[in-house]
């Protein structure tokens, strides 16, 4: 399938040299190209150019024309962190906030990751199969086109390897790049006390993963009353030694040694980071992991906000993704994460968009393929609605302003369920 986008008023995220992520003050570049076209074929970017210098069609073999005048066209957002593999959602948790409990009252009461723990159990492959194409097909239709999944609603061998395998399974089934992430140690279970639970992390669900290579990452809640520092690089490790790269919950709740475990593991990415402090910008300064802030489950939770600022001024370079989840964030829209990531943080609609795409893409080792428009690149696009200019996706939050969406260099119509 071959498709020419013409008429683009700007094409945003261009790149003629691909790179690897931004960092400071070069989030706040984001090149555009007005006035232009774009050619995808074999479900790669091909060519791009302003209209100016349009050379014309010699083969309409095959070809879709779509004319984007008045409308931008944009690289697909990266989302880089979700748990969108879930059984059943908790929306009396919600209400429980509202009514003044906490995060870990609500988990001493039994909510929380438990209560995910245990509806997953009684839920099938299939059900859960099911659940999650509905949510890959709603994040799709509003601009995401590669996204990480985590287990970590198992939290026991054939539990975790359950979800796992629905990831695999998902990976086939949706037209989304889909990398899979390993997080058995995001709670302890009840009935057993953590030593028994790392030991069984360790030397029975790794071995497993490993050997049916199901994860492309593993990940630990490194927080107060969940997994320690030395707990966390212990974990890291040991998935190190079977290829798995690391990534941590870090500095979410308080600050629990998440960002320093990390960095010393050769982490991807550190994701939340509502409580990173300087020594932690210092580490991250030093490292080639990804700092990634969660914006939808900072602000539903009602927690202090990261310093993104901080961070960018400080010349690292900072992601964003959803953290999309039953608990503390039912939502995997990027375009509100931006909007959050402007309003909350401060940061430029440059470096939001910057922090969702390039460096987004970067925090799953998807740079070559993913997060800009450049040829060789996959044709994982959207094209706006008519629209004056890209500040205008988070400033108009809450708005559905995708018009189109083409996935794989294939266009994709509106699913129904």
């Amino acid at each position: 399938m071959k498709i020419l986008i013409k008429n683009i008023r700007s094409l945003i995220q261009v790149e003629t040299v691909i790179e690897q992520k931004v960092s400071g003050v070069e989030m706040c570049k984001l090149p555009c190209l007005e006035n232009s076209w774009l050619a995808i074929e074999n479900g790669k970017i091909r060519a791009f150019g302003e209209m100016k210098d349009f050379p014309g069609i010699t083969d309409w073999a095959g070809l879709t024309v779509i004319d984007a005048t008045d409308k931008l066209v944009f690289p697909s957002w990266c989302d880089s962190h979700t748990h969108l593999v879930y059984a059943g959602t908790r929306e009396k948790e919600f209400v429980d906030r509202i009514n003044g409990l906490s995060y870990e009252e609500i988990a001493k009461r039994g909510g929380g990751i438990l209560n995910s723990v245990k509806k997953l159990a009684e839920a099938s492959e299939e059900e859960l199969v099911q659940s999650a194409l509905k949510r890959l097909n709603e994040i799709m239709m509003m601009g995401t086109g590669a996204v990480e999944i985590k287990s970590g609603y198992g939290l026991s061998l054939e539990a975790e390897l359950k979800m796992l395998r629905v990831i695999r399974k998902l990976k086939s089934l949706s037209p989304l790049t889909i990398k899979s992430t390993f997080l058995g140690a995001h709670a302890v279970p009840a009935g057993t006390t953590k030593e028994k639970y790392m030991d069984s992390i360790i030397n029975e669900m790794l071995p497993r993963i490993a050997d049916e290579k199901l994860a492309d990452y593993c990940d630990v809640f490194c927080e107060k009353n969940y997994f320690t520092k030395e707990e966390t690089v212990k974990v890291l490790t040991a998935a190190k030694k079977y290829g798995i790269k690391g990534k941590v919950h870090a500095e979410q709740l308080s600050h629990s040694g998440g960002v320093e475990a990390g960095v010393e593991c050769s982490a991807v990415s550190v994701d939340h980071l509502e409580f990173v402090n300087d020594n932690d910008i210092s580490f991250l300064k030093k490292s080639l992991t990804i700092p990634t802030i969660l914006p939808g489950a900072q602000w539903f939770l009602g927690l202090q906000n990261p310093p993104a600022r901080k961070m960018i001024d400080a010349g690292l370079p900072l992601a964003i993704a959803t953290d999309y989840n039953p608990g503390s964030c039912p939502s995997g829209n990027m375009n509100f994460m931006l909007s959050l990531a402007c309003v909350q943080y401060k940061m430029t609609p440059e470096e939001a968009i910057n922090a969702a795409t390039i460096n987004s893409a970067a925090a799953m080792n998807l740079s070559e393929t993913y997060g800009s428009i450049a040829i060789g690149k996959q044709a994982n696009i959207f094209i706006t609605k008519e629209i004056p200019g890209y500040s205008f996706i988070p400033y108009s939050f809450a708005n559905d302003l995708i018009d189109t969406i083409i996935i794989n260099g294939k266009l994709i119509s509106p699913l129904r369920h």
